[in-house]
Parts: C-alpha cells; structure tokens; sequence
C-alpha cells in the first residue's frame, strides 16, 4: 500500500498534490463562509456543491489550457472555463446528491436566489485564485528563465574574459622569457638552460590548467615558481622571493589565473622600478572559512596616480562574480615600501 502511494506521488508530481490542497482547502472555506452567512444551511450539501463546481472549473482550465496550447490569455481561458465549469459542477453536484443549481435554475428562475449567489461565490473564488496562482506561477517561470540567461551570459563573459586575460599574460610573458634565454644563450649558457627549464615546467602546467574550469592553488603555485624561478635568473640579486603556503592549503580549489596576476604586478611595478630591487612574499591562512592569499613586495610602492591594470581589474571582477561579497581584492601599502595585494575568497576544498 506504502509503495502504491508512493508511486502514485512520483506519477501526479509536487505541483499537481500541492494545486489540489490548495483548491480543497479553498472550497472549505467558500462553504464555512457561506453557512456562517446564513445562505446555506445544510454544510454537507454545499461542501459537496463547492467541490464539484470549483474541480470542474478547475478541469475546465487545465482542458482549454491544453487545447489553446497556452497561447490564450488568462482572461480569455476564463471566459471559456468558468462558464464551462460551472455547468458541469452543477451537474456533478446534483449526481453526487446535493443541489443541480443549473436545473434548478430552469424550473424556478426567481425563487432560488441563494443557489445563485453560493454558484457565483464558488465561480468567483475559484476563478480568482486560478488566475492570481497561474500569473504568478507564469512570473515565476519568466524570473527563473532570466535568471538562467544571465548566469548562461555571465558565465560566458567570465570565460572570455578570461581567455582574454590569457591571451595578454602568456605571451607577453612567452616572448620575454625567450628573449631573456637567447640573450644570455652565448654568454651564461647554464643560466639560458635553466630559464628554458623553468619556461618548460611553466608551459607544461599551463597547457594542462587550462582545459579546466578551475584549479587548485597547488597547480597554481607551480606556475608561480616557474615564474619567480624566470624572474630571478633574469633579475639576479635584485629580486629575493618566498613561498610559504600550508600544505593542507594546496588542494583548495582556485579559479585559474587568480594569483599570477598579482605576482606579475608586484615584479613589473614594484621590484623592476626598483634600482636596489626588492623581495615578493607569497603566503596563504585559513580565516573562518575563507581563503586568505597574500603576495606582498618591498619595491618601489603604490603609485596613487596611476589606474589599475587589466589584470587586477580582471580579477576584481571575477571574484565579485564568482563569490559575491565575499570575494574581494585589497590593495594596500606595506611598510615601510612596497605593496600588499591579499585576495579574500570562500575556501573549497577538493
């Protein structure tokens, strides 16, 4: 018995069960307010009558509703319903052993006015709550397919955006890096072989990361290193870095291309202004739930004149997109030179 209900459940759907709570409960009441009125006496005959005339209205909508495949207005499928509905619930309530207020109607059009007006209060209910539920419900499909639009189209704004991002950092990157190795490929030819090492450990990891939506900071630190690795032969003694990341932070999930923005806009504006260099500190903690990163740099400071770059503006972006409020880009000075750039993010492990 348990699984014939529950099957029958699966079969009608939780739009069909929660539609008739709805209705019998919204018959219940038409017929309490018409006994407490006074216009019927007898409340079993008229629950009998509200229900037959409110489910043939109902019926009534859902067939004109199927047979104009809802391209009728809703005034208009009430037009056609109401009037349809209540001819048959009269007479579905006269089968049922209570009042054909339709038949009654033709043999004694003057005395039964009571029947008319508890008809019409039916009528009236039931149409009025059809037409306000499936607006509503209609309001709530439209929102829902707009809200899927928007996500499909921001979505895919991100993604461009981001393959644009890519398209500046790499090959810029790319280019330089290969002039730096074939600069010093007759002169340090150990020095053009562990910049093409790097170069290699860089592309490799790249190429992977981006067939994927998204990342680990793990894979991102291994394009970091390749590109401090590359910065720092080219560099030498004016460039010191670190890394500091807690292991159990290396398999949360990051969005590519993320952390490596900020670390090339610490070496281009802070450490390669710099005539005496200086030192970039990248660095990761946990925070109730969130997802610290820090790249701090000892160059040459935040030049308050100048708009943010692409690549910072880039990623602002995606992290208001992506986390809302509670993803966010600070920048901000470090004592006593340089730049702190920390991004704030929800922590997702893998």
């Amino acid at each position: 018995m348990e699984s014939r209900s529950r099957r029958l459940l699966d079969v009608a759907g939780p739009t069909f069960w929660r539609e008739l709570g709805v209705m019998l409960a919204l018959n219940l009441l038409i017929t309490v307010l018409l006994y407490l009125l006074g216009v019927n006496y007898d409340f079993l005959p008229t629950l009998k009558t509200c229900n037959a005339i409110g489910f043939s209205i109902w019926g009534s909508f859902e067939v004109v509703r199927f047979l104009t495949r809802n391209r009728l207005p809703t005034l208009g499928v009430a037009l056609i319903g109401v009037p349809g509905g209540f001819v048959i619930g009269s007479h579905v309530a006269g089968w049922l052993g209570s009042t054909d207020i339709v038949s009654v109607m033709a043999r004694d059009p003057t005395h039964q006015w009571r029947l008319v007006v508890s008809g019409l209060m039916v009528a009236v209910f039931a149409t009025s709550f059809f037409i306000f539920y499936w607006r509503a419900e209609a309001y709530r499909a439209d929102l829902q397919t707009e809200r899927s639009r928007a996500a499909e189209a921001l979505q895919a704004e991100t993604a461009a955006k981001l393959a644009l991002l890519q398209a500046q950092i790499e090959p810029h990157f790319l280019f330089n890096t290969l002039a730096n190795a074939q600069s010093v490929i007759e002169s340090e030819p150990k020095t053009a072989k562990l910049i093409l090492e790097h170069l290699n450990q860089y592309l490799r990891v790249s190429l992977g990361r981006t067939r994927r939506s998204s990342s680990t900071l793990g894979e991102e630190l291994g394009l970091i290193d390749a590109l401090l690795g590359i910065a720092g032969l080219r560099l030498g003694v004016r460039l010191r870095y670190s890394v500091s990341i807690p292991q159990e932070l290396r398999e949360a999930r990051l969005p590519p291309l993320l952390l490596q923005p900020l670390v090339e806009n610490a070496l281009k504006h802070g450490i390669e202004p710099s005539l005496s260099g200086g030192e970039i500190r990248v660095d990761a903690r946990e925070a109730e739930g969130l997802l610290c990163l820090r790249v701090t740099d000892t160059g040459v400071g935040m030049n308050t004149g100048s708009p943010e770059g692409v690549g910072l503006e880039n990623v602002r972006g995606r992290l208001a997109r992506l986390y809302g409020e509670r993803g966010r880009l600070a920048i901000y000075r470090h004592e006593p030179s340089g730049v702190v750039a920390e991004i704030t993010m929800p922590l997702q492990r893998v």
